[in-house]
C-alpha cells in the first residue's frame, strides 16, 4: 500500500504535476476517476511571484480534496523553506520539491532537473524544507543529467537521509526531456537503495504497462501524466486491472459529455471568460483524440470566443453523437 506520512492510499496511482494542465479543475476530475492523489502544477518559490496571476491559481486551496499536495520549484534553500511554510498556512498537506522539470527556462536558472548536478545544494534544500514544515516532504527527480551522468540513487539516498517521505523518479534524464522511451532500471535501482516509498513515472500509458512497471521496479506506486490528457478514466482502468487482472470497459460517450461539461465550466470559473476559453481549447483537442470525428470537433471549437459558444458546440456535438454511436 502506498503510504506518504500519515496518508495511506487504497490505490497506488498518482496524477503527475504538469505545468499549465493540472489545475484544480483537472485534479478534481482525475480524483473522481481514480487518482489516489494529485499534485498541483509547480509553483515558484520566490515570494515576489506569489501573488502573480499565474501563481494565484496554483496555491493550496482548502476546498481541494485531501491530501492537498503542492509542488515547489526553486534553487535557494531559505526561499523554498519560506514558500513551504506559506503553502502550509494556505492548507497544503504535502510539499513536493521539483528536481525533474527539464524545461530550458527552468534549467537555465539551475532549478528543476538541473539541480541534480549539485548534490550539496540538493541536500541543503532537503534539510531546510523538512526542518521548516510539519507535513510530509517528497521530491520528484529524473535519472540524472544525461546517460553518462545518472545519479538518481544518490539523490534518493539524500532524500531519505534528510527525512523526505517519498521520491518519484521519471525514467528519463534531463537531456532526454520527453523524447525516447523511459527506462525503468534506474527506478528499480533507486527502490533497492532506499526504504522510503518510490513512485515510478514515465511512459505509463495503459493498465498493462502500469502493472509491468510496478512489478519490474518493485515501486510502491506509479505516476501518470500525459496519458491522462483527454482521458482521465485511465486511473480507474489501471486500478481495476491491478485489482482484478481484467480490462475495464472504456469511458462511454455520455461520460465524455458530462466530464467535458464539468471541465469547461470549471475552467471558465477558475480563469475567467477570456483565459478560460483559451485554456479549454487544448483540453478539447486531447479529448477529441478519443472521440468520433474528434479532429472536426477541435477545428470547430478552437475559433470560438465565448464560454457559451463553447458549451453550445459541446451540447450539439454530443446530441448528434448519442444518436449515431
Amino acid at each position: 500500500m502506498l503510504t506518504i506520512g500519515e496518508y495511506q492510499f487504497e490505490h497506488p496511482v498518482v496524477l503527475a504535476p504538469m505545468a499549465g494542465i493540472t489545475d484544480s479543475v483537472y485534479r478534481e476530475i482525475c480524483r473522481q476517476n481514480g487518482a489516489s492523489y494529485t499534485l498541483a502544477e509547480m509553483v515558484a518559490s520566490k515570494k515576489e511571484l506569489r501573488d502573480s496571476k499565474k501563481s494565484s491559481t496554483r496555491h493550496a486551496n482548502r476546498t481541494d480534496p485531501e491530501p492537498r499536495a503542492i509542488q515547489l520549484i526553486g534553487t535557494q534553500p531559505d526561499e523554498l523553506a519560506d514558500a513551504a511554510i506559506w503553502q502550509v498556512s494556505q492548507g497544503a498537506q504535502i510539499i513536493d520539491l521539483n528536481l525533474g522539470c527539464p524545461a530550458k527556462k527552468v534549467c537555465s536558472v539551475a532549478a528543476g532537473s538541473a539541480l541534480m548536478a549539485n548534490p550539496d545544494r540538493v541536500a541543503a534544500i532537503f534539510e531546510a524544507v523538512v526542518s521548516a514544515v510539519p507535513i510530509p516532504v517528497t521530491v520528484k527527480i529524473r535519472t540524472g543529467h544525461d546517460d553518462q551522468h545518472k545519479n538518481a540513487v544518490q539523490i534518493a539516498q539524500l532524500a531519505q537521509a534528510h527525512g523526505l517521505q517519498a521520491v518519484t523518479v521519471h525514467g528519463r534524464t534531463r537531456a532526454d526531456k520527453f523524447s525516447g522511451r523511459a527506462e525503468y532500471d534506474t527506478i528499480k535501482a533507486v527502490k533497492q537503495a532506499v526504504d522510503i516509498p518510490v513512485i515510478a513515472n514515465g511512459d505509463i500509458c495503459n493498465p498493462k504497462q502500469a502493472q509491468f512497471v510496478l512489478k519490474y521496479t518493485a515501486a510502491d506506486g506509479i505516476m501518470i501524466g500525459r496519458a491522462s490528457q483527454g482521458y482521465p478514466w485511465i486511473f480507474r482502468e489501471v486500478n481495476h486491472y491491478l485489482n482484478t487482472g481484467k480490462t475495464r470497459s472504456p469511458a462511454t460517450i455520455n461520460e465524455f459529455y458530462q466530464t467535458i461539461l464539468q471541465h469547461l465550466l470549471g475552467l471558465h470559473q477558475l480563469y475567467g471568460e477570456q483565459l478560460g476559453v483559451r485554456i479549454a481549447r487544448k483540453h478539447i483537442g486531447w479529448y477529441g483524440q478519443h472521440l468520433p470525428f474528434g479532429d472536426a470537433l477541435r477545428k470547430q471549437f478552437n475559433p470560438l470566443l465565448s464560454p457559451q459558444a463553447q458549451l453550445d458546440l459541446i451540447h450539439h456535438y454530443f446530441a448528434y453523437e448519442n444518436h449515431t454511436v
